[in-house]
């Protein structure tokens, strides 16, 4: 579990994609890292197959999370979101974060504003379902707040983000594109309700 509380961006050292897969080391710089521990990697939870003693940290994301993440698109030299699991003394300041991301947005605009960022993204009416005004939403592993939704003609949905500095800064949005693709995970509550509610509908 985690809590989309983003501790540090890391650069990938080594990137090879085969037969479909992807085996990664990145530069963590965590010391005290475990063997089979869960690092959220852009909000991707994946485990640490091998480290060393500076926190270089072997990972292996499978075809399956490949096609459903950004990390399709990881190369040797590209930066990423890290976050280790919360503990039980751990404050929750984000919102409830598994790190099984359920598809893809794609960043469409970004907009200084005030000192902060308003970024927007188009996601499918399949995630966009789950997603209401000033609720939570993880996106590269970072919790953010909805501030607007924007039905669109395709039947997408414009979301919109106000990123403040220190996020900005202390993330890999900074480093984003118009066009990217951008990892989502939807709020587990609003999922879990979906389906309580499912055998009503039929009623």
């Amino acid at each position: 579990m985690f809590s989309g509380i983003i501790e540090r961006v890391a650069k990938v050292t080594n990137a090879v994609h085969e037969n479909g897969a992807l085996q990664c080391t990145v530069a963590t710089g965590i010391s005290d890292l475990s063997l089979g521990e869960s690092i959220a990697v852009n909000g991707v939870c994946l485990t640490v197959a091998k480290f060393d003693k500076d926190g270089a940290a072997d990972f292996f994301a499978s075809a399956e999370t490949l096609a459903r993440t950004n990390l399709d698109k990881i190369i040797t030299g590209s930066h990423v979101n890290l976050e280790r699991a919360v503990s039980l003394n751990t404050r929750l300041s984000g919102h409830m974060v598994q790190g099984h991301v359920d598809g893809k947005a794609t960043l469409t605009s970004i907009i200084p504003e005030d000192g902060a960022y308003r970024l927007a993204f188009d996601l499918p009416q399949s995630l966009s379902r789950y997603c209401v005004e000033k609720g939570s939403i993880c996106l590269n592993g970072i919790s953010l707040t909805i501030n607007g939704l924007t039905e669109l003609k395709n039947g997408d949905t414009q979301v919109a983000i106000t990123i403040i500095p220190h996020t900005w800064e202390h993330t890999n949005l900074y480093a984003a594109k118009i066009g990217d693709a951008i990892n989502v995970e939807v709020d587990v509550m609003a999922k879990y309700v979906e389906r309580l509610c499912q055998p009503y509908q039929k009623l």
